[in-house]
């Protein structure tokens, strides 16, 4: 009776202790959910905010790109009232040289003028002031009415050619002096053009000024939007990455929790057995007779039935040996060898090396890695049997074993059923 009492309070205290290691983890977890929604929560705010700058950033640079394509405008504009100003410049030097020369053709024609001018003078006093006038000798000197005709003609001829020449000086001197007068209008409107063109380079340059400022100002804008969404990206990937920690966690938490009540399960099949009641422990799959695998927890795991029996099977040839290039399940496969033939016994064809493996059903993520996927090394191939285990063909030391599946960095996860 003290022993039946001592059993039912030893019972008592198990059940009181996994109630309250229940409780415990009930409360960790629920923290751990909220820790996970608090930060998919954040995510979610950074990655709006990180299209809001990316659409900042593109919106900036479409404006900084027109606005370069108007200082480009405004640079090539300048260049334009450059080279005019330039050939200006040509030109008014060329104004003055000739207006030099129509002042030295000027005072050349004055002289002449002046010096015809004398000469007639001369001439006029000699015929009108002196008794031995050139003009009236010429007439003095007529034998005949005829002849003094001729003569009194010659004279006048020769006044009348006095008269010509001082008019066609006259006439030189003014055409000289209009044309130093047009030179100099000329030039003064070259330089009138010149002194245009000059403020309309600077107002141009000024434009451009302002236009280069606001496209530096454009830069910089764009520049930190770029700095803020990296600092985004960070912080997304950061908590990504705690994520990821915390399905891992939750991952493995579950399957704890489904392998404990598996073998809860188990003991109170074995003490039903040892009350005398009817009842056979389920057996686990076992080609070989060589290991055994806990099949309870593997079926109690998350995943698809048939994943679940790939795993089991898989797990059947523990113990056997590790042989490069073969695919017997019995004498001996590697990696990818023993990989295939699993699931060829299951109906599905797969690669025959590794690499070509990784490309095999669908990809998921570690996290949510189930029983029957393959998971894939640089250079190796494993199947998962859930609890972060697999089963695989390791190498010739130690055969078809179980192993952690972290052990080393996972390329990739493939789900093939």
């Amino acid at each position: 009776m003290q022993k039946k009492e001592g059993l039912w309070r030893f019972l008592a205290a198990l059940l009181c202790a996994a109630v309250l290691a229940g409780s415990v983890n009930a409360g960790i977890g629920q923290v751990q959910a909220t820790k996970k929604d608090d930060l998919k929560r954040q995510n979610e705010q950074d990655e709006q905010n990180l299209d809001d700058l990316e659409d900042q950033a593109n919106e900036l640079s479409d404006e900084k790109e027109g606005i370069d394509s108007e200082i480009a405008a405004l640079s090539n504009e300048i260049a334009e009232i450059m080279a005019s100003i330039s050939l200006l410049e040509e030109e008014i030097e060329v104004k003055k040289a000739q207006i030099e020369q129509a002042k030295l053709d000027l005072e050349e024609a004055v002289r002449v003028e002046r010096a015809q001018y004398e000469a007639m003078k001369v001439r006029i006093k000699e015929m009108y002031e002196s008794g031995d006038s050139t003009y009236l000798d010429i007439l003095f000197q007529a034998t005949s009415m005829e002849s003094l005709l001729n003569k009194a003609d010659y004279v006048e001829k020769l006044h009348e050619y006095d008269r010509k020449m001082f008019a066609n000086y006259q006439t030189a001197r003014q055409n000289v002096e209009i044309l130093k007068e047009e030179l100099e209008i000329e030039q003064s409107e070259l330089e009138a053009a010149q002194e245009g063109l000059e403020e309309e380079m600077e107002s141009v340059e000024t434009a451009r000024a302002e236009l280069e400022e606001i496209s530096a100002d454009y830069a910089m804008q764009i520049s930190k939007a770029k700095q803020q969404a990296e600092v985004y990206k960070t912080q997304i990937k950061q908590r990504n990455a705690q994520i990821k920690q915390i399905e891992e966690e939750e991952r493995r938490a579950a399957e704890e929790a489904a392998r404990k009540k598996a073998e809860e399960e188990a003991k109170k099949k074995n003490q039903n057995s040892n009350n005398g009641n009817a009842g056979t422990a389920s057996a686990n799959a076992k080609p070989t007779g060589k290991a055994t695998v806990n099949k309870d927890a593997i079926m109690a795991a998350n995943g698809s039935a048939k994943g679940k029996e790939v795993a089991v099977y898989a797990c059947g040839f523990v113990g056997n040996p590790y042989v490069a290039g073969g695919t017997s399940l019995t004498n001996g496969a590697d990696c990818s060898g023993f990989t295939q033939s699993v699931y060829k016994q299951f109906g599905y064809s797969l690669p025959r090396n590794s690499t070509s493996q990784r490309t095999a059903g669908t990809q998921v993520s570690y996290a949510e890695a189930q029983p029957g996927d393959i998971i894939c090394y640089p250079g190796h191939v494993a199947i998962y049997i859930g609890n972060g285990k697999i089963v695989h063909a390791s190498s010739a030391k130690t055969g078809i074993k179980i192993s952690n599946a972290l052990y080393r960095d996972i390329i990739c996860v493939r789900r093939i059923v």
